[in-house]
C-alpha cells in the first residue's frame, strides 16, 4: 500500500482553535488543501535536492529545482564520487544535467543557490577544482561557467552578491557527512581555536574573501570541554533581508557535543550569541531581519521551536507542546506558516511533515513516511522540507520507496 494514503490531504480543512482570552471567542484557522505528493525524480537512480534545507530550491517561475542525481547509495561520498547537478523541470518532471561535482553530500547536496532574482539563471554550487574546494557560477539556460570563486560557499545573501564560506576539510574530520572528502583545505587540526579561520564573508563579483569572525573571537563566549578538542562551525544563513548571519559553533566534550548559536552582522559587528550554555542549538530558520527560530533546550529542560528576537532575548517555544522536539523548521515567504519534519521514530521509522500556522500556533500533519533501516548514519535521509519561492509548494527529500527521491506537496490556500 503506498504510503501517499497514509498522507492526511486537507480540503481547505478548518480547525476551531480556543483563545485564552474570554473562553467563547474562536479562532478559524485555515490550512491550505495539500493533495497527494508527486514523485519529481525518476527511480532508476538515486536524487536529492542540491542544497540544505531552508534554502530555496526553485527558480523564481517555480518550474526548475535544483536536484543531484547519483548511483551512490549506502556510502559516505568522498572527493571521488562525483554526483551530477541539474534541474528537475517539474512541468514534465525531465532532469536536465548541468554539471558534475566532486563536492557533495547527503546532508547538504553540493549547496547550490540561485543567486539573486535578475537574471532569474544563475546558481552557484560547490565542486573541487585542481586541488582545491571551489564553488562555481553557472547559467543554467545557456549551462556556461561564468566564474569559478576559490572558496566554497556555505550561505548566500539575499541579494545574491555575497556568500558565507567555512572550512569543509574541518568538518571532515568533525562532522564527516557535512564536510568534503579530499583534505583540500588545511583543517587546522591541531589548533583548538585559530585565529585565521572561522567565518569568511566572499564577494562573488570580485571573489575576495575576508575574515568575519574567527575561531579565536569565539573562544571565550563557548563552554571549556576537554584538553584536545577543537571547535568547527556549521550550518550558516543569512537573515531575510541579509543584514544578520546565524550558525552554529561546535565542539566535542567526551562524547557530548557542545553547541553555540551565535548571529553577527553582515559586516562582522555585533556578535551575540543566542542562548545560555545549557540551550545548544540545533536547526533554524530567519522569521525576519529580527527573529529568528532555533530548535534547542526551552529553559535548558525540554528541546523545541524556539522563537526569539536576538536583541531582545525574549523567548517563546512555538507549537503549544506538539512541537516539542528537534525537526528542520522553516518559514513561509509570508510569514504566516512554519513546516518542519521529524527524525524517524524508533519503532515505525516514520519520518513526518508537519504544518502550523504562526497566528494561533495550530498544527496539521502533511504526510508520514518511513524510512527504510539501510538508511542510516552518514547516508541517512532527512526530508529536509522546503517552501517554494510564492509559497504555494513544499518539496523534500525521502526514502520511503526504497531509494533517494524528491518529492513535492502542491498547496491550495
Amino acid at each position: 500500500m503506498k504510503i501517499a494514503k497514509l498522507v492526511l490531504a486537507v480540503c481547505l480543512l478548518v480547525i476551531q482553535v480556543s483563545c485564552q482570552e474570554d473562553g467563547q471567542s474562536r479562532i478559524r484557522v485555515e490550512f491550505p488543501e495539500s493533495g497527494e505528493y508527486e514523485q519529481i525524480t525518476d527511480g532508476s537512480k538515486e536524487h536529492l535536492l542540491a542544497s540544505y534545507y531552508g534554502i530555496n530550491s526553485f527558480d523564481n517561475t517555480q518550474r526548475f529545482a535544483t536536484v543531484l542525481q547519483t548511483d551512490i547509495k549506502y556510502k559516505l561520498p568522498d572527493e571521488n564520487d562525483p554526483a551530477v547537478l541539474g534541474l528537475v523541470d517539474i512541468t514534465n518532471n525531465e532532469f536536465i544535467p548541468l554539471a558534475t561535482t566532486r563536492a557533495w553530500n547527503f546532508q547538504q547536496g553540493c549547496m547550490a543557490h540561485w543567486l539573486g532574482t535578475s537574471p532569474d539563471s544563475l546558481i552557484i554550487f560547490n565542486d573541487i577544482r585542481e586541488g582545491g574546494y571551489v564553488s562555481v557560477i553557472m547559467n543554467v539556460h545557456t549551462k556556461q561557467e561564468i566564474k569559478t570563486i576559490p572558496y566554497p560557499v556555505s550561505a548566500v545573501s539575499p541579494d545574491g552578491r555575497e556568500a558565507v564560506s567555512i572550512n569543509f576539510s574541518r568538518l571532515r574530520l568533525t562532522r564527516p557527512d557535512y564536510g568534503y572528502g579530499g583534505d583540500f583545505q588545511d583543517s587546522r587540526s591541531s589548533i583548538a581555536f585559530p585565529g585565521d579561520d572561522g567565518l569568511f564573508l566572499i564577494d562573488l563579483e570580485t571573489g575576495e574573501a575576508k575574515l568575519l569572525v574567527s575561531y579565536r573571537q569565539v573562544a571565550d563566549l563557548v563552554p571549556e570541554t576537554g584538553e584536545g578538542e577543537i571547535a568547527w562551525f556549521n550550518h550558516t544563513l543569512f537573515s531575510r533581508k541579509g543584514s544578520k548571519i546565524f550558525w552554529l559553533s561546535r565542539q566535542m566534550d567526551g562524547n557530548r557535543r557542545i553547541t553555540t548559536s551565535f548571529t553577527v552582522n553582515r559586516d562582522g559587528t555585533d556578535l551575540r550569541r543566542c542562548f545560555p550554555d545549557d540551550w545548544a542549538g540545533s536547526h533554524f530558520d530567519w522569521l525576519n531581519d529580527d527573529e529568528l527560530m532555533v530548535t534547542a533546550n526551552y529553559e535548558g529542560k525540554q528541546y523545541g521551536h524556539v522563537l526569539f528576537d536576538i536583541g531582545k532575548q525574549n523567548y517563546k517555544r512555538l507549537g503549544k507542546g506538539l512541537l516539542d522536539y528537534d525537526g528542520h523548521g522553516t518559514f513561509s515567504p509570508d510569514e504566516k506558516w512554519m513546516m518542519t519534519d521529524t527524525y524517524p521514530s524508533r519503532d515505525m521509522r516514520e519520518q513526518k511533515i508537519y504544518l502550523m500556522d504562526m497566528e494561533t500556533e495550530a498544527v496539521l500533519s502533511l504526510g508520514r513516511f518511513v524510512q527504510p533501516e539501510e538508511f542510516t548514519g552518514f547516508w541517512r535521509c532527512d526530508l529536509h522540507a522546503r517552501w517554494s519561492p510564492h509559497g504555494d509548494m513544499i518539496v523534500f527529500n525521502s526514502t520511503h520507496t526504497g531509494s533517494r527521491q524528491v518529492y513535492l506537496f502542491r498547496l491550495t490556500f
